[in-house]
């Protein structure tokens, strides 16, 4: 007859996947801030970052980058849209592709991704050497889980 104890489920604190969530939570909400004076939502942020790295993309293309369905995005770039900060066209060259392309006023806004990179940099209190290894331990998280 085993009599040894059986261990419980663990405990929220004792889970990597809490972790994970809670720090992204802070990071976003730490960001709040900076995206509520710009009138953008964070997952509206990841779009116009994309856009600032190139501008005028295929839709696709944001879905794969962003790791999003079609149906998540396409509701952030119409109210992106709505706001004046990009519009959707058709693609010249394929009419069933419609590329996203950043308005002046989304141009504009570019000093945010700046803005929050530093303030997140000074706020860690982490060297760019113990970022960039935090960063490849995330990558090789998310990819290992996909």
């Amino acid at each position: 007859m085993n009599s040894a104890p059986q261990a419980g489920p663990p405990a929220v604190s004792d889970l990597l996947c809490f972790d994970l969530y809670a720090t992204s939570r802070a990071i976003t909400g730490f960001y709040r801030p900076i995206l509520e004076q710009a009138g953008i939502t964070y997952p509206q942020f990841l779009v116009l970052m994309l856009l600032w790295e190139r501008d005028s993309r295929p839709i696709r293309e944001l879905v794969r980058e962003l790791g999003l369905e079609y149906n998540t995005l396409s509701p952030l770039l119409k109210r992106l849209e709505k706001a004046g900060l990009l519009v959707r066209v058709t693609h010249p060259e394929d009419d069933r592709s419609v590329l996203v392309q950043l308005t002046d006023a989304g141009q504009d806004l570019r000093w945010i991704g700046t803005e929050m990179t530093c303030r997140l940099g000074e706020a860690l209190e982490m060297d760019d050497a113990e970022i960039a290894a935090l960063r490849r331990v995330l990558h090789k998280v998310r990819h290992n889980v996909h």
